[in-house]
């Protein structure tokens, strides 16, 4: 829960670098409280067919945007990619594949053009 909440504390925080554990930890919370949400959605019959979406799923896609690129793009300096990297989830299939390799591969050790290693660092 600890990842989640640092995510969320550097809400708009698109420099510095970003360990994959604190990654991957936000985004199971988030698929955690995506399905949550969803059942109470479909529950209380606030689900839209339509959309694929509720309204409480809707809402906290919105409140979650901004963190979730943030550290989408911190992650992507632990790597030594530029941010703009995250753009190759738009094409379809590759893209996304590609992406997620980037995600899950060690950063590179020792600081770089984007900041210390998170993982050198003490907090």
């Amino acid at each position: 829960m600890n990842w989640y909440l640092k995510v969320l504390r550097q809400y708009a925080d698109f420099s510095g670098r970003a360990r994959r554990k604190e990654y991957w930890m936000f985004l199971l919370f988030n698929i955690i409280i995506s399905f949550v949400l969803g059942a109470i959605d479909g529950f209380i019959g606030t689900y839209s067919a339509q959309f694929g979406l509720g309204l409480f799923g809707g809402l906290y896609s919105l409140v979650i945007l901004i963190p979730s690129l943030a550290v989408t793009v911190r992650r992507l300096h632990d790597t030594g990619r530029s941010g703009w990297t995250i753009l190759l989830g738009l094409i379809p299939i590759v893209g996304a594949i590609i992406l997620i390799v980037m995600l899950a591969t060690e950063g590179k050790p020792g600081p770089n053009k984007y900041g210390a290693n998170p993982k050198e660092v003490t907090v």
